[in-house]
């Protein structure tokens, strides 16, 4: 049976599965930051000590990251559809899993549950936007509502979070996946079209071992880099086992038939380029959540709720300019918006350098929240199609795992550099300055995240230079690729 379309040759459902797809990130990026809302009441509850509260975190990342690029190759041969319900139903039951844990082991494994799960669902729904998706200006606008979500979805997590967490219970974090997933699972079924990637589909069963294996490796290095510094033995080995696994993964995927990872998706600038830049946006824009949370909250006194709110700007300022990104990209192609949204993401969180103790919100941390958030939306939405340009229908899964990894390693690789950067900056601040009481120490975290603004400033810089290097498309090079393979 093929595909029913209308008189120009386009599918008459497209606006419907996006909206599908755009329910599943939503509740994808919600779940990043609602679950660190409930942290502290599900610490209490299930009586996790301070050691082990990590985990409630980290065994997410750790499937989640690990396994991103297989879930991606999955759903290329699967089908994308397919591995795109069942992400949302496995993601829906993990979460309830997590939402009736009795015991901090349930909850950890709930956590990880989700992370896999996650794992087949993300690359699926950045992929499938780009199978559905021929007509330049409506990809645009469909990479538009894809960013916006992506970017603007996290503030509204932690409002969502404060919110169930004070007035229901914490629970209800994990619990209110379930019917988002399953109402988006049902709405897949008429909505979204099955595709697959043609030709060879045999797995690399090597390269899924040994990049999983890497992967793995790599995230949980940066993990314990955050938690134990960079110099302890398990950090310093888990990065040795990440170069290895990975050393081994690169050279097996040069010689085997069908690789899990084809060096073809990397070989062309554009694509290789929105990776790379896509880590550093990751490990510099990680600074603004992580610090100025702490800043609103520790510094200034906001109650978890309150800085949810505090957030709504920016997201409400992605958004908006993901509009503006979508209408832009194809008469001016992606690299010029991406330069000027990075510049004015760097000046943001230069701005956010001058806070002190006694800034207000008004004057010190809205403005840059505008400022920042709208120069961001330049970014999400070009980086979101430029990663996925001219990859063909063979391997978008795996093409979309890619950006999706890169972006976890960015933020993996933010925590751990920019809390090392907090914490030397803290202590010497303390060392140089004396002084005791509250006053003081108020004024050395806050030297803290200062310097951890710089760095992450330097790091968009960074993304901003690969970005001026390595993008050349222009706005010619955005008309379309061919039909994809559509399966029924």
């Amino acid at each position: 049976m093929s595909k029913v379309k209308t008189e120009d040759g386009l599918d008459p459902t497209r606006w419907r599965a996006l909206m599908v797809i755009a329910i599943a990130q939503l509740m994808v990026i919600l779940d990043s930051s609602i679950v660190n809302i409930a942290i502290p009441s599900a610490k209490i509850d299930l009586h996790i000590s301070s050691q082990n509260q990590q985990w409630i975190v980290t065994a997410y990342t750790l499937a989640f990251g690990s396994l991103l690029l297989l879930g991606g190759r999955i759903a290329d041969y699967v089908g994308r559809k397919k591995i795109f319900i069942i992400g949302l139903l496995g993601f829906a039951g993990a979460s309830a899993l997590g939402g009736i844990a009795s015991t901090q082991g349930l909850l950890f494994a709930a956590r990880g549950l989700q992370g896999a799960f996650g794992a087949l669902l993300t690359p699926a729904a950045l992929s499938l936007i780009n199978v559905t998706f021929s007509v330049p200006k409506e990809r645009a606008k469909a990479f538009g509502v894809y960013g916006a979500i992506s970017g603007g979805g996290a503030a509204i997590g932690l409002i969502l979070g404060g919110v169930l967490t004070q007035y229901a219970n914490w629970r209800w974090c994990l619990g209110v996946n379930v019917p988002i997933a399953i109402i988006a699972a049902l709405l897949a079924v008429p909505f979204v079209h099955e595709s697959k990637a043609p030709g060879d589909r045999t797995y690399d069963i090597p390269g899924v071992v040994t990049a999983t294996a890497g992967l793995f490796s790599l995230v949980y290095a940066f993990t314990l880099a955050a938690k134990d510094g960079w110099t302890d033995v398990h950090t310093f080995s888990f990065f040795g086992l990440a170069a290895i696994f990975l050393t081994i993964f690169m050279f097996i995927e040069g010689r085997v038939k069908n690789p899990l990872l084809p060096f073809r998706i990397l070989a062309d600038r554009n694509r290789a380029g929105s990776y790379l830049s896509s880590l550093f946006v990751g490990a510099g824009l990680f600074s603004m959540f992580l610090f100025l949370g702490l800043y609103l909250q520790v510094i200034l006194g906001y109650s978890p709720l309150r800085t949810g709110f505090a957030f709504l700007p920016f997201s409400i300022g992605v958004i908006l300019f993901a509009g503006v990104a979508a209408k832009l990209l194809p008469t001016m192609g992606p690299r010029p918006l991406m330069i000027w949204g990075l510049v004015q993401a760097t000046v943001g969180l230069l701005m956010l350098t001058r806070i002190t103790p006694e800034s207000s919100y008004a004057t010190h941390v809205f403005p840059t929240l505008i400022i920042m958030s709208t120069g961001m939306a330049l970014v999400f939405i070009p980086i979101a199609s430029t990663s996925l340009h001219g990859i063909g229908s063979h391997d978008s899964g795996v093409g979309s795992a890619m950006l999706n990894t890169s972006q976890q390693i960015g933020g993996s690789l933010g925590t751990a550099l920019l809390n090392t950067i907090a914490a030397t900056a803290t202590a010497s601040y303390i060392l140089t300055h004396g002084g005791k009481g509250q006053v003081a120490q108020y004024a050395a975290l806050t030297h803290g995240y200062t310097e951890s603004f710089k760095v992450g400033a330097a790091l968009l810089i960074v993304g901003t230079i690969v970005v001026a290097l390595t993008i050349r498309l222009g706005k010619e090079s955005l008309v379309e690729t061919k039909e994809p393979a559509i399966v029924h």
